[in-house]
């Protein structure tokens, strides 16, 4: 569907519904298409959301590395005179 910006002011809500049920709506201006109006792909549901994060979670677990504590990290760098050992 084409559809003048002038027009497609007063009908926004419709304009939307109608992209979110497969409808391509060319916004024009002086007859020529300018924009167009069509449902975001990639948007995700807070849900989803936290099931990335958890999975990205889970695999950097995975991939931890044990060594040497934070806390004694001074201990394995450097050596008792403080040069690095």
């Amino acid at each position: 569907m084409k559809i003048a910006i002038h027009e497609a002011k007063g009908k926004l809500s419709g304009l939307i519904n109608a992209a979110l049920e497969g409808e391509q709506i060319l916004l024009t201006k002086h007859g020529k298409p300018v924009a167009e109006i069509r449902p975001v792909s990639g948007v995700k549901t807070p849900e989803e959301k936290r099931a990335a994060l958890d999975s990205i979670l889970v695999r950097a677990k995975e991939k931890a590395v044990k060594g040497v504590p934070a806390a004694e990290a001074d201990k394995f760098l450097y050596d008792e005179t403080g040069m690095p050992g």
